[in-house]
């Protein structure tokens, strides 16, 4: 018997965490690689093509989008996001579980287009610990409310995962992410004989 592998998608609000934990989860379990989403917005200092981003103009995003190289996309913020096909699809062919951190919207139009898809809604502790999190990433007054208000919003959508995991403590939320994981990894639809 073979185990199918299968995408695991990280979603929150802006702030929240989800990179440091994808980044965290990678090192601890071989058998996940992460995929780098690419976006149009401007690189942040300390932002490296490649590790952080693949970064990319309008133009050039637009395109990628018309000739179908994104698993999925949105526009979040007056920027495009969105998770690049072929690289997610070499991952898989080699047998390896893809983690990715996505908005709200990609991660639930992920979910219906490709079945197994695992997705976790991460909770920040609480609104005010959000703001200071964005506040030390060194977003602006105004963005900071912008995104604030967005993110009361987004979590309404939490209902719509599979899992909902509050990122409190470091340690404690990369162990539960990858007790999922585990236990994903078990479910008797994800096996298949050769």
């Amino acid at each position: 018997m073979n185990r199918k592998p299968f995408l695991i998608v990280i979603a929150a609000p802006s702030g929240t965490g989800k990179t440091t934990l994808c980044r965290q989860i990678i090192k601890r379990d071989k058998k996940i690689k992460y995929s780098v989403s690419c976006t149009t917005r401007p690189k942040r200092k300390n932002e490296r093509n490649g590790r952080d981003y693949f970064f990319y103009d309008k133009k050039e995003f637009e395109k990628m989008i018309k000739e179908g190289k994104l698993l999925e996309y949105e526009n979040v913020y007056g920027y495009y996001y969105g998770t690049p096909k072929k690289r997610v699809e070499n991952f898989l062919k080699k047998g390896y579980d893809v983690i990715m951190d996505l908005d709200i919207k990609g991660a639930l139009n992920l979910k219906r287009s490709i079945p197994g898809t695992v997705t976790i809604f991460l909770l920040p502790p609480s609104l005010k610990e959000l703001k200071r999190r964005l506040k030390r990433r060194g977003d602006d007054e105004k963005s900071l409310e912008e995104r604030l208000k967005y993110a009361k919003k987004e979590i309404k959508k939490a209902e719509k995962f599979d899992y909902i995991v509050i990122n409190d403590k470091l340690e404690k939320t990369v162990k539960e992410i990858l007790c999922i994981i585990k236990a994903e990894r078990l479910r008797k639809d994800r096996f298949y004989e050769r």
